[in-house]
This record gives C-alpha cells, sequence and structure tokens, in this order.
C-alpha cells in the first residue's frame, strides 16, 4: 500500500505571500523614510514656501487684503501639509524606484528595460505640469476671478480652501502630463495598438473636457487650460509610440482603414 504524502502546497503559497507582504513593507517604510527626510529638511523654511506657493493668490487680491485662516489650527498645520506635499513631490523618484523595485521580478527583460526611461519621463513630466498649473493657471484663474468679483464683495480665501484647491490643480496638471508616458507604454507593451489609439481619439477628446470639468473651477477658462493641454499631450503619445510600437502596430496604424 503506497502512503500519501502531506500536500504542501498551500505552505508553499502562504510562504510566497509573506514574503511577498515582507518586502512590500520594506519597500513602503523605504518610501515613508525618504518622505520623512525632506520634509523635516524644509521644515525650518515652512512659512517661505507657503508663502511663495500662496504668491498668485496674494498678487490678485486686492490692495491691504489677505488671506484668511477660518481656524483655530490651519494657520499652523496648513503650512505644513503643503511642505509634506513638496517633500512627497521631491522623494517621489525615491517612490517610483520603490514601487518599481517592488513589481520587477515578475517581469520580461525587455519590460525592465524600460525602468529608467518610465521614471525619468515620469518624474519630468509630473514637474512640468505642477510648474504649468502654478506659472500659468493660477494667475490665470485668479486674475479672472478677481475682474468677476461682484462690487461690494472683497475677494478673500481661506487658507486651508486654497491649499484643498491648490493640490487638487497639482495633482490634476500632474497626472495629466503623464498622458504620453501612459500611451507610450501601452503601446510598447503590446496592451493597446497604435491604430486602437488613433481610434479611440474623439473619446479621448470627450474624456479630456469631463474630467476638466470635474476637477477644476467651474470657469470655461480653467476646464480649457486643463482639457486643451490633455489633449494635446494624447497627440504627443501618439507621435512618440510611433517609434517605439511593435514594427507590425506601426504599420497597422499607417494603413489606411477601408
Amino acid at each position: 500500500m503506497t502512503q500519501k504524502l502531506p500536500d504542501t502546497s498551500n505552505d508553499t503559497n502562504l510562504t510566497g505571500w509573506m514574503t511577498h507582504l515582507i518586502e512590500l513593507r520594506s519597500r513602503l517604510m523605504k518610501s515613508a523614510l525618504a518622505v520623512l527626510v525632506i520634509f523635516l529638511c524644509l521644515l525650518y523654511w515652512r512659512d517661505d514656501i507657503f508663502g511663495a506657493f500662496a504668491k498668485p493668490m496674494l498678487d490678485n487680491l486686492p490692495a491691504g487684503s489677505r488671506m484668511l485662516s477660518l481656524d483655530v489650527t490651519s494657520n499652523f498645520f496648513v503650512p505644513l501639509k503643503f511642505v509634506m506635499w513638496v517633500a512627497f513631490t521631491l522623494a517621489l523618484p525615491v517612490v517610483l524606484h520603490q514601487a518599481w523595485s517592488f513589481i520587477a521580478p515578475g517581469l520580461y527583460q525587455h519590460e525592465k528595460k524600460l525602468v529608467v526611461p518610465i521614471i525619468a519621463s515620469s518624474y519630468i513630466l509630473f514637474i512640468v505640469g505642477s510648474a504649468f498649473a502654478y506659472f500659468f493657471v493660477f494667475p490665470t484663474v485668479f486674475k479672472l476671478m478677481a475682474a468677476l468679483t461682484p462690487i461690494g464683495v472683497e475677494m478673500a480665501t481661506d487658507i486651508d480652501k486654497y491649499l484643498s484647491f491648490g493640490l487638487t490643480m497639482f495633482l490634476s496638471f500632474g497626472l495629466t502630463f503623464e498622458v504620453p508616458v501612459v500611451v507610450v507604454v501601452l503601446t510598447r507593451l503590446g496592451i493597446v495598438t497604435l491604430a486602437q489609439l488613433k481610434v479611440a481619439r474623439p473619446y479621448v477628446i470627450v474624456g479630456a473636457f469631463a474630467i476638466a470639468a470635474v476637477v477644476t473651477p467651474p470657469d470655461v477658462a480653467s476646464q480649457l487650460l486643463l482639457a486643451i493641454p490633455l489633449v494635446l499631450l494624447y497627440e504627443l503619445g501618439l507621435f512618440i509610440a510611433r517609434w517605439v510600437a511593435p514594427k507590425a502596430d506601426a504599420d497597422l496604424a499607417e494603413t489606411p482603414s477601408t
């Protein structure tokens, strides 16, 4: 009579899951540590950093007006929150590297070669998007709002609400400028073809204006300032994807549909 061996597959799977969870915790701790170190280094200049952040709004307030702190603790915690955002932005290369290092073992060799271009381009485009929001969108929106202020109403804002608005804009435009990276990666990995992305162009245009209507203030100027760059960046992604897409997909995209 043959003795049945015990099934150890469940134990092996459990060990594998525990190993992944331990590695994930290690990656998260390293990312958090990078953010914390930069945050502590910037903490001394928190007032100057928040002052630079508030400058587009202050420049468009009436002479003698200031921003408001309606909550008892806002004047203390709001600058800290923004410094934390700046620290996270500066530490983003470390965070992206840790995330990629976690998923890299499950990728093919040709996929691993994308790590440096993806991390570098993603970070640069996120910074460019945030800078576009700060130097172009903020002054345009605040100047428009100041011009539309009714007679007898003083334009002012609470610093907590301004922080919420600013971070929403930074995140929205930062992610919007990631569109070329997303398009190139999806095409390069063969998840979608260049021809499919071109067919989806009308839906992208509609989606861009829908997203802009949701995440930006309810004025046409700010919505156009998000929707138009999103569409243009999608087109830029399509242009770059022509050079990185598999040859068969590139040839198919150039073939006119019948």
